[in-house]
């Protein structure tokens, strides 16, 4: 990634995080990077070429973040639960404005096939990786999108009540679904 690349991904992603994408124009993007217009555009020719790098980017964020916090548990089941006390940490963040892909979608996925496709791919990885994280614990197949509907609710909740708790109680329904999933 070039050096320009990576200042116009960033700044973009402040930017679309913190006020929304449609509320975000190239100029502002551009002068946030501190690059030419000509150099943004050298980059990304289209604002959706850089809505999907920015998407991108926050992939590799949130696996980073995730695999980091499960990769600290030894404990199977415990690594199950590691992915909620990742998004207490992450809820209580300063600048929390719920996921990225999720408010994406929200804005542009009905308009935008690359967006929906970027968003569906991120949320079909988690839920993989969850059922990675099930397998290896040797639970029942059935127990990871539940999980990962608690994760997606608990995001989205937080965003919306402006408040951490969320990831405390969908931590407290997980307990309860794996301890019932390792109980049959």
């Amino acid at each position: 990634m070039t050096e320009n690349r990576e200042r116009i991904v960033d700044a973009a992603d402040a930017l679309y995080y913190g006020r929304g994408i449609g509320q975000v124009g190239m100029d502002a993007v551009r002068d946030a990077a501190g690059v030419s217009l000509r150099a943004m555009y050298k980059e990304f020719p289209s604002k959706d070429d850089l809505v999907i790098a920015v998407l991108e980017k926050r992939h590799r964020m949130w696996t980073a973040g995730v695999t980091s916090a499960v990769a600290r548990i030894d404990d199977p089941k415990g690594r199950l639960l590691a992915v909620y006390d990742y998004l207490a940490r992450w809820f209580d963040e300063a600048d929390f404005r719920g996921c990225g892909f999720i408010n994406a979608f929200g804005e542009l996925g009905a308009a935008n096939a690359d967006v929906s496709l970027t968003v569906r791919e991120h949320k079909a990885d988690f839920q993989r990786y969850l059922a990675d994280l099930v397998r290896a614990a040797a639970g029942p197949a059935y127990l990871a999108p539940q999980l990962a509907i608690l994760a997606e609710g608990a995001q989205t909740t937080a965003a919306i009540a402006g408040a951490s708790d969320a990831a405390r109680h969908a931590r407290s329904a997980a307990v309860t679904l794996i301890d019932a999933a390792f109980d049959t």
